[in-house]
């Protein structure tokens, strides 16, 4: 009796255990988790818009920030918040959440099944049961999460004042749990110095995890001046550290001894950038110190002197440097005397920022190029902030030395906030000197006064009367003019556009090439160093697949040339053509024969008709217009520059003299207003009756369809001898008779020498691309004028 119920215990248990399981199983209605749902966490509908979605993410947001909100609860509802906004923000993810509702974050939802849905929704898994380490963010993680918009508004223009360190990570990525606390350390040293921390979870930001090249987790990669490197060393503060200050460019700071201090100092004139020299006992310069260079890079030249060195002790005692804390001096002009001076035993970045942010331009700069004018000279925008710049144009001669120190005297003396004092060298900026100073006809050395009004380049300003030569007087005359703007901001007067400076510190074109180039080597070498070749074969088939079809493009000309060189060969040893000829019609080659020459015939009575007139349908005949004087030198030309269009078929060469056709030009362009300048339309009502300002259209060219009745448009080349030229005989017209305008226009044609004519063809042969891509501009006419009827008799 006693073993049965022994035995019946037993089977009670058992089944109490199973039942157990099969609750903690299946019993979904019974024990289910707590479900996720972003909507709600947010407060929106299934229907809300992503402008919706994204104004209330940012109120909730501020009000659930730890920061504001010291509740208990904040630090969890404002992860629970960034979270419903990476699911509802993508498209992608949260069309795949509306489909399979709370599932894992890192699984790929559109490929689960549709027969095995309600299984996955009832089936509860207790994760702690195993004590899994499953990775939850902190909020300190959260914080530096990063988004592909995000990454390319905010980062990526960033790293080019500061560079970037990146984790690329995964939700249940277990080795990125060993990595956690150094990558926690490290951001906790590296942040302060003013490094970028970003996290990318490859689960949702897939799309930016490839744009950065990283397909594996963990993965650690830097971001400098726009450009990706991937971090190949063991996972070590100290080697995360060495890896960010190995981003950093090599001549950011110069170290300076007693022999290099000087020169350093009064190499400010060429670099046109204050100095700022570090005080330190380090032998290596601080990793501070080196970032704040990288940021201020454009504005500020850096030097270190380690105070440690006996070769130092000379600049260290010249200064009176104060040996047992670090030092900073700024130089600007003068480099005798700093013009600023901070020194801290523990310099914190805000500090260091501030002293180069303020002193970042010297007391008179040089304009140099349009960013820098944009800083120094800012658009006006309120009234009250209204920004005067004062410009010297100068030169560079040892005759303006005595003129520039005495403008800096006077812009040493007047440090008030609404001025700005520069200065520029008219022949490095020759059209902004240009604009300023064709109103007064004035020559350097000139101040100008101005105020920009918009950023298009509009400005006013005022030219200081008699001129600028250091004297008293000028000084007094322009403090006069400033004082006066002060009370009436209307004395500025005249009013111009000016165009964009030049970049005077640009490199060569050849430079840059080289640069960029080198770039690119070297990154493709790091990558396949450091690349398994699994990642590497997509690159590699593309380089061998471009080398197999230049390989083959070369095989099949040198071979092709060949064989039309032969056959070129033979032709002329059986008849050889002169260059009037035309080519045999016993051709029988589909490939149009390659000429030797370029036939070009006189559009006259007689061959107009069937040159223009009757031409088939399909072809375009290329129409030069020259005159006496001109016919051998632009022939020659014209012929270069179409010789390697000859081979078409569809195209046939003419020129025109206007000398024996004189109206011909004219006609045509009347039966085509939309052809004529808009400076020959403005001013036709006013000469409509003189024939002082006749055009000249030598040197033009017309691509004439005589079927569908349109012509394309070439104008030549405009040479600085025409416009002598025209601006003579327009101050002739005015005094002379009608008889005048025409003998000046005939003295014109006499100066212009034969390379000014030969130089109105220089771009036809990019016309005749065009021409050939159906890209440019038709003029359509009602009828072919005729030429016939129009030839003056003789």
């Amino acid at each position: 009796m006693k073993q049965k119920k022994m035995g019946g215990w037993s089977v009670f248990v058992n089944g109490c255990v199973w039942a157990i399981l099969l609750l903690a199983l299946f019993g979904d209605s019974l024990a289910s988790a707590p479900e996720f749902d972003p909507y709600k966490v947010l407060g929106v509908s299934r229907h809300a818009s992503q402008a919706e979605i994204k104004k209330v993410y940012k109120r909730l947001a501020r009000e659930w920030h730890p920061d504001k909100n010291k509740s208990p609860g904040a630090e969890d509802m404002f992860i629970k918040i960034t979270k419903s906004y990476e699911i509802l923000s993508n498209e992608e993810r949260r069309a795949n959440y509306d489909r399979f509702g709370q599932m894992d974050e890192n699984q790929n939802f559109a490929r689960a099944p549709q027969g095995f849905r309600h299984f996955q929704d009832s089936f509860y898994f207790d994760e702690s049961f195993f004590h899994f380490p499953r990775t939850s963010r902190d909020f300190t993680e959260s914080k530096h999460l990063l988004h592909f918009n995000q990454y390319m508004n905010e980062v990526l223009p960033d790293s080019f004042k500061r560079p970037y360190l990146i984790k690329i990570t995964s939700e249940w990525c277990f080795t990125c749990i060993h990595i956690e606390p150094v990558w926690k350390d490290t951001v906790l040293e590296l942040e302060p110095l003013g490094i970028g921390i970003g996290v990318v979870d490859i689960g949702y930001e897939r799309q930016l995890a490839n744009h950065l090249g990283a397909h594996r987790t963990p993965s650690i990669l830097g971001l400098i001046n726009g450009k990706v490197t991937f971090f190949h060393y063991s996972v070590a503060r100290e080697h995360l550290r060495q890896f960010v200050e190995s981003l950093l460019p090599q001549k950011l700071v110069e170290k300076v001894t007693d022999n290099s201090y000087l020169e350093f100092l009064n190499s400010w004139r060429e670099e046109n950038k204050p100095r700022v020299i570090m005080f330190d006992v380090a032998s290596n310069i601080p990793l501070l110190y080196k970032l704040t260079a990288f940021a201020y890079k454009d504005y500020v030249r850096f030097g270190y002197v380690d105070m440690g060195l006996t070769e130092t002790s000379q600049v260290v005692q010249s200064f009176n440097i104060n040996t047992y804390a670090p030092t900073m001096l700024l130089f600007k002009e003068n480099t005798e005397k700093p013009a600023d001076v901070i020194q801290a035993r523990g310099m914190k970045k805000q500090i260091i920022d501030e002293f180069v942010s303020n002193n970042r331009f010297l007391l008179v700069p040089r304009l140099v190029n349009q960013k820098l004018f944009d800083e120094l000279c800012p658009v006006k925008q309120f009234h009250r902030r209204r920004k005067y710049c004062v410009l010297l144009v100068t030169g560079e001669g040892e005759q303006f030395v005595s003129v520039n120190e005495a403008f800096f005297d006077f812009a040493s003396s007047n440090t008030k906030e609404v001025l700005r004092f520069a200065y520029v060298y008219q022949r490095k900026q020759q059209p902004l000197c240009d604009t300023l100073l064709k109103k007064d006809d004035t020559t350097p050395p000139q101040v100008i006064v101005l105020e920009r009004r918009s950023a298009a380049g509009r400005v006013l300003y005022r030219t200081v009367t008699g001129g600028w030569n250091g004297s008293d007087d000028d000084k007094h005359r322009l403090h006069e003019l400033l004082e006066l703007l002060q009370r009436d901001p209307s004395y500025l007067t005249n009013d111009a556009m000016l165009p964009e400076l030049n970049n005077e510190f640009a490199s060569m074109f050849l430079i840059q090439w080289i640069n960029t180039a080198y770039d690119y080597l070297a990154q493709f070498y790091f990558d396949l160093l450091y690349s398994n070749w699994r990642e590497m074969m997509p690159v590699l088939s593309l380089i061998f697949s471009a080398l197999f079809i230049l390989f083959g493009t070369v095989i099949i000309q040198a071979f092709s040339d060949s064989g039309e060189e032969k056959t070129s060969k033979q032709k002329t040893t059986d008849s050889p053509k002169t260059a009037e000829s035309s080519p045999g019609p016993e051709s029988t080659s589909s490939r149009p024969p390659k000429k030797n020459f370029v036939e070009v015939t006189e559009l006259t009575d007689i061959t107009y008709m069937s040159n223009l007139v009757r031409l088939k349908p399909g072809h375009i005949n290329v129409v030069l217009i020259l005159t006496d004087a001109s016919k051998q030198v632009l022939l020659r030309k014209f012929a270069k520059e179409v010789y390697s269009f000859s081979g078409s078929q569809t195209l046939h060469y003419s020129f025109l003299n206007v000398d024996k056709h004189s109206q011909w030009m004219d006609s045509l362009m009347e039966s085509a207003p939309d052809a004529r300048p808009s400076d020959c339309l403005d001013e036709e009502e006013e000469e409509e009756d003189t024939t002082s300002n006749k055009s000249d259209y030598t040197g033009h060219v017309l691509a004439l369809n005589g079927h569908k009745k349109y012509f394309c448009l070439f104008r030549p080349v405009f040479t600085g001898e025409e416009a002598e030229s025209s601006r003579w005989s327009d101050e002739d017209a005015s005094t002379a008779g009608p008889s005048k305008p025409s003998r000046s226009r005939s003295s014109s044609r006499q100066k212009a020498t034969t390379l000014e004519i030969h130089h109105k063809l220089d771009r036809l042969g990019l016309w005749m691309e065009r021409l050939m891509e159906g890209t440019l501009p038709r003029h359509y006419v009602p009828a072919w004028p005729g030429l016939d009827t129009i030839t003056p008799q003789k």
